[in-house]
């Protein structure tokens, strides 16, 4: 499947739009695998600042295995080797739902509207990268002094 407008919308966010997409899907008994990649452009929020990000080029692999839900849904014990598995109900396949999944996975932990960014003051909330605020910075917690230097006591 490659065509992208067949689909319809399969995100959540309507800033979010998928580009490319290219599935392959496959059957081995009732287990279904949903391999190929996909190409969307997503906006998010800075992660210092919170702005808006440029919208960013996300490109994901897909690689998932489908089985039947079972009848215990709300209990169901998985093993490492069932990190990749999702499952369908009723013989239906949620394609939308794996693409925002997988688009979601492959989106940056923390976006940065530039790499410079300053974010935002701890004290009056302002962010420095439009006004240069004379807040005074807070002592830090002296509950938290045995925690100052705890990066440095353990070899690299």
């Amino acid at each position: 499947m490659t065509d992208v407008g067949a689909l319809g919308p399969v995100y959540r966010d309507p800033t979010w739009r998928l580009e490319r997409v290219e599935l392959r899907l496959a059957r081995d008994g009732v287990e279904v695998f949903v391999t190929g990649e996909l190409s969307a452009a997503v906006s998010q929020a800075c992660g210092r600042c919170l702005e808006p990000v440029p919208v960013v080029a996300v490109t994901a692999a897909l690689d998932v295995r489908l089985i039947p839900r079972p009848a215990t849904a709300d209990s169901v014990e998985l093993a490492p080797d069932d990190l990749d598995v999702d499952f369908y109900d009723k013989d239906e396949i949620d394609v939308g739902l794996i693409i925002e999944t997988e688009t979601s996975l492959a989106l940056p932990m923390k976006p940065l509207c530039r790499e410079g960014c300053l974010g935002l003051c701890p004290v009056c909330g302002g962010n420095r990268n439009l006004v240069q605020c004379d807040c005074q910075q807070r002592a830090p917690d002296p509950r938290l002094a045995a925690l100052k230097n705890l990066a440095a006591r353990f070899p690299r």
